[in-house]
């Protein structure tokens, strides 16, 4: 996004420089703009006269396809004109974007303009050329990265957090299952598993979650002493909960456990993100007014949260 505010000029290209995006292709690019009706023109290796045959091999072609399938299945408004949203070479007129707002996750760049901005979309075919030079940025930690950036592009926070929150769910039930097995009581069970998960839970949040509203809240020991402090007082509100549905339902104990936990998410979500990170509060000049603004009542705060983290970005 540096480059794109930094450009001197308004419509701007992005390419590899390692020549696997043909340069002869920019004349081409350049034209379909001059047409004036698309806001950006993407050098497509999947629209009729494009070419794969740089991406190598038939995994990593299999792999391309099923990323570009997953993610028009995501944004099939956004991407309904757009046949390789995954391509690395593309021109766009910046003045039809909030290039501030942009946080793309990885390389997919264009991704993350077509789906947080309603554009008009061109396609020219790409031959996708052999690499020259260099190696692949593709990896495991690339993919893992794609699908976190999708999964905060269609859901926002919420969609990271819930991701998170089912990792340690899964690490909780399987904490809890070990234990139980070794002849550990299921009450002691949940209560490490607990302990354990909090902390994961909240080191995984700050780094893929809450990441963009660290600077503005509270210091880190903190986030973590009101995290750590109400998943606790939630656990022991919840795994109390959890032993009345063993007792009284005579269910399996990692059942009752996984029923609680997804009662828990909604109220975990919603207090990390009104009160964990919250912005600090600014100290009032003293020479301003001393008239306020009239604050949000905790019903307002609650329902606004929930409808800017469920529908960013979203789709029109």
């Amino acid at each position: 996004m540096v480059g794109l505010e930094a450009a001197a000029s308004d419509v701007c290209i992005v390419m590899d420089g390692d020549l696997q995006h043909p340069p002869e292709l920019l004349p081409v690019i350049l034209a379909r703009h001059g047409e004036d009706d698309a806001d950006v023109v993407a050098a497509s290796r999947y629209v009729g006269g494009g070419d794969t045959s740089g991406l190598g091999t038939a995994v990593r072609f299999g792999v391309s396809r099923v990323a570009t399938w997953l993610t028009r299945a995501m944004f099939p408004i956004r991407l309904a004109r757009s046949t390789d949203p995954m391509t690395g070479f593309f021109l766009v007129d910046r003045r039809r974007l909030d290039v501030s707002a942009l946080k793309p996750q990885g390389f997919k760049i264009l991704l993350e303009i077509l789906a947080r901005n309603d554009l008009r979309v061109a396609e020219v075919p790409m031959e996708f050329a052999e690499r020259r030079h260099g190696t692949s940025k593709a990896s495991l930690r690339q993919g893992g990265t794609f699908i976190a950036h999708l999964a905060r592009l269609r859901f926002g926070k919420m969609s990271l957090f819930a991701l998170i929150g089912a990792i340690g769910a899964a690490a909780n039930l399987g904490i809890m299952w070990a234990l139980t097995a070794a002849g550990v009581p299921y009450i002691w069970a949940a209560v490490i598993g607990a302990e354990v998960t909090i902390i994961g839970n909240f080191l995984l949040q700050e780094r893929f979650v809450f990441a963009d509203m660290r600077t503005d809240a509270r210091a880190l020991g903190i986030r973590f002493a009101s995290s750590f402090a109400f998943n606790n007082v939630e656990a022991a509100l919840r795994i109390p909960v959890m032993a009345l549905m063993v007792e009284s339902w005579h269910i399996s104990s990692v059942l009752a456990t996984g029923l609680s936990l997804i009662v828990a998410f909604f109220a975990r979500f919603l207090f990390h993100s009104l009160v964990v990170y919250a912005p600090q509060r600014r100290k009032r000049n003293d020479d301003s007014p001393s008239a306020e603004p009239p604050t949000d009542t905790a019903a307002q705060r609650v329902i606004r949260a929930i409808d800017v983290e469920v529908m960013k970005p979203g789709e029109l």
